[in-house]
């Protein structure tokens, strides 16, 4: 097991985080902070191996951070802005994700930290995490990692996989509880997205690869909260 701790002022990241790790049975998840200061006190008190650490916070950013620790655990810098990269990796550490950023780059950078470690297990997803989208005559069991995004449809839902859409005979609102808030967020009376696929956002629309979603109003505010806008 590899014992970790999530550091981000944002709840939202701090909770997608923490929906990824438990998709890797291979860590552990310590505990969770809201800053700087909360995971200088976490890291004297447990064993930590590896830091999920946000860069820009109130204060003390996670590089400030990192550069008070004796002896810093593997860390796994996740921040919105590119232009911490090279600061990030003069600190020699693990990876450095961009928000958003899917499932599969997640990853890829926890085992960057696991060959730094010297662990040779190879972190499986866990097959458990999907949802059951009903059609006409059959049941798909689709990993929710594969989710775009899901359009509701009259008293249907048009559920946008990165293999295809499947138009399920169930209205969103069924799926949405399937859902972990955690990741999947509602972003329209019609539209629930995956946070860890969306590419870019601009005024009232969202992009996730080539497909634009509107972004209403009611949901706006708390759309760019998540991204700490």
């Amino acid at each position: 097991m590899i014992k970790c701790l999530i550091v981000d002022d944002a709840p939202v990241a701090r909770d997608i985080l923490l929906e990824y790790c438990k998709l890797l049975p291979v860590l552990q998840v310590m505990g969770t902070c809201g800053d700087a200061f909360q995971a200088r006190e976490k890291l004297q008190q447990l064993q930590v191996d590896l830091l999920f650490l946000d860069i820009n916070m109130p204060m003390l950013s996670g590089i400030d951070l990192v550069k008070t620790l004796r002896n810093p655990p593997q860390v796994i810098f996740t921040t919105a802005y590119k232009e911490y990269a090279t600061d990030a990796f003069d600190l020699a550490v693990c990876d450095y994700l961009v928000k958003p950023f899917s499932i599969d780059r997640f990853i890829v950078a926890v085992d960057k930290a696991m060959e730094k470690m010297g662990s040779p297990a190879k972190p499986a997803v866990d097959q458990n995490h999907y949802v059951l989208v009903r059609t006409e005559g059959v049941v798909h069991k689709v990993n929710n990692d594969r989710i775009l995004f899901l359009e509701s449809s009259r008293n249907n839902t048009k559920v946008f996989t990165e293999e295809g859409t499947l138009l399920s005979t169930v209205p969103l609102s069924s799926l949405e509880r399937q859902l972990p808030p955690a990741v999947f967020s509602r972003v329209h009376r019609s539209f629930i997205i995956n946070l860890s696929k969306v590419s870019s956002f601009q005024g009232n629309r969202v992009f996730i690869g080539k497909n634009e979603i509107p972004l209403g109003g009611n949901y706006k505010n708390d759309f760019l909260k998540i991204w700490g806008l």
